[in-house]
């Protein structure tokens, strides 16, 4: 008798992954750190890590963008998460391009929408907007603009939420679709540090938005600039239905 759990112990050894063959998907995210974004990377991978563990998709996590020396085309999307896109290499970078060319998906959030002018022009217009500058972290309002986008949903219609508000520009002349706008009557955009002039976008300032570039979906969220969202339960579901649209281009009714 005692060797029926020792052979149910050595089948299950030898079973291939369950939740391996059930996955959707597999997202490949890079969080390198930088200057003043690098304390949410363990709770952002724990977290996307157990979102993906819920959802049945897969997560490759990289650090140094080394994942793009091997095949792209075996994720359904790439997630660049605070990260700055402009630190890989130029054959990175070409890989990347021809990924999204190919009919590859891109994610950015938060610092990854920041890159030097003139630095990867390419990728600039792959986020759509271009980033000006922001003022300090400040709690404000942010509205909902599109009810139907999977990255909304459980959001309500005026979410407040603290944040380093972006302001962005459009020199290429992108068209985007925004589905979170930020309130600028809910805060002080020229709240900044000494030296620096704050900006004021009006009515239309997008925080999250979505088009197409190449032959793939983008999503883009400003929103996420430290350690505590990457806890924050609707921040998560914020970035889930980001992923689940990026990767399947499904969820909007």
């Amino acid at each position: 008798m005692k060797a029926l759990p020792l052979l149910a112990a050595l089948m299950l050894s030898l079973a291939p992954d369950a939740a391996t063959a059930e996955d959707q998907f597999k997202l490949l995210v890079i969080a390198a750190p930088s200057t003043y974004h690098y304390e949410y990377i363990p709770v952002a991978r724990e977290n996307l890590e157990r979102l993906a563990r819920l959802h049945a998709f897969a997560v490759t996590w990289t650090s140094d963008g080394a994942a793009f020396d091997g095949d792209l085309s075996q994720y359904a999307a790439v997630m660049f998460l605070n990260t700055p896109a402009e630190t890989l290499s130029e054959p990175r970078r070409r890989r990347f391009e021809a990924y999204m060319r190919g009919g590859g998906n891109a994610m950015v959030v938060h610092r990854a929408a920041i890159i030097p002018p003139a630095a990867w022009p390419w990728y600039e217009r792959l986020v759509g907007r271009s980033f000006v500058n922001h003022p300090m972290l400040q709690t404000g309002v942010v509205t909902v603009t599109d009810r139907r986008f999977p990255a909304t949903f459980g959001l309500p219609d005026r979410w407040i939420w603290s944040d380093e508000y972006y302001v962005t520009s459009n020199p290429y002349k992108v068209t985007i679709h925004p589905v979170l706008n930020a309130d600028e009557t809910s805060y002080d955009p020229t709240r900044i540090w000494p030296g620096q002039v704050g900006h004021r976008m009006g009515k239309d300032h997008p925080e999250a938005w979505y088009h197409g570039y190449e032959k793939g979906r983008v999503f883009v969220t400003l929103l996420g600039h430290n350690v505590e969202m990457y806890r924050d339960e609707r921040y998560l579901q914020h970035l889930l239905g980001g992923i689940y649209w990026t990767a399947t281009g499904r969820g909007q009714g």
